[in-house]
């Protein structure tokens, strides 16, 4: 096992104004970790440092081998080849189809051939069920299928890490449960950890993992014993 994430006494501000404070994490490549935490109180800031939208401000931070206190506008894209994104609010390009939203961000990230791209395709919708929607346009899928292909599109890259920013926040708790029981299996499936923000803390306990409060500007950790396996605990319903 080997650390994907390693924070030390960082420092997160936004618009000149601290949001974290004394951040010091450390993330292992095979962790499923929570953040949870009252809406305002730093859960997605934590998040955009850790996929480049907002920078380090103070202390150290790497993710999946790129330094946060380094991180330049041309270096998102290669950091994001090895970390997945999946939003609350899904994030589809609306005016193209399932495959072609696909496509697209298999381009941006470097992707040449347009067979292995399809053949990709095909592969991460199959992984979260929902092969046969290739074609469909987004405005033609429920939320939680839209969740499905947010996921599949987060694995494009056989991603070390999935940041995952409340993905069942739009969705009924049937869904949810389902999202949260695929998340959990596809990230065992192509072995990357797992940090999700969520408020919701009925998946919290229905899906044990380890649990990072964010409050009163600090991420603190809430089972320091880190006894649940939510692979095992998953397996086990």
């Amino acid at each position: 096992m080997s650390n994907v994430i390693n924070i030390s006494d960082g420092r997160i501000l936004q618009s000149g104004v601290i949001v974290l404070k004394n951040v010091s994490l450390q993330i292992q490549d095979d962790e499923f970790v929570y953040l949870i935490g009252k809406t305002g109180s730093g859960k997605s800031s934590l998040l955009k440092v850790l996929y480049g939208e907002l920078s380090l401000a103070e202390g150290s931070g790497n993710i999946v081998e790129f330094d946060l206190t380094k991180m330049k506008r041309k270096d998102i894209p290669k950091l994001r080849r090895k970390v997945g994104i999946v939003f609350q609010d899904f994030q589809l390009l609306t005016d193209r189809s399932v495959l072609k939203n696909l496509m697209f961000v298999m381009g941006a990230s470097g992707w040449k051939d347009k067979k292995l791209m399809t053949a990709r395709a095909h592969e991460v919708l199959s992984l979260v069920g929902i092969e046969e929607k290739i074609n469909s346009m987004p405005f033609a899928l429920s939320g939680g299928e839209q969740q499905r292909v947010s996921i599949a599109r987060a694995l494009l890259n056989k991603p070390k890490i999935i940041l995952a920013d409340e993905p069942t926040g739009n969705l009924d708790p049937e869904t949810s449960a389902e999202i949260m029981q695929l998340l959990i299996a596809v990230a065992k499936e192509e072995k990357a950890a797992i940090v999700m923000a969520t408020h919701d803390m009925s998946m919290v306990e229905k899906y044990p993992g380890r649990i990072l409060r964010v409050e009163d500007n600090e991420v603190k950790e809430v089972n320091t014993m880190n006894q649940f396996d939510p692979f095992t605990s998953f397996s086990a319903k």
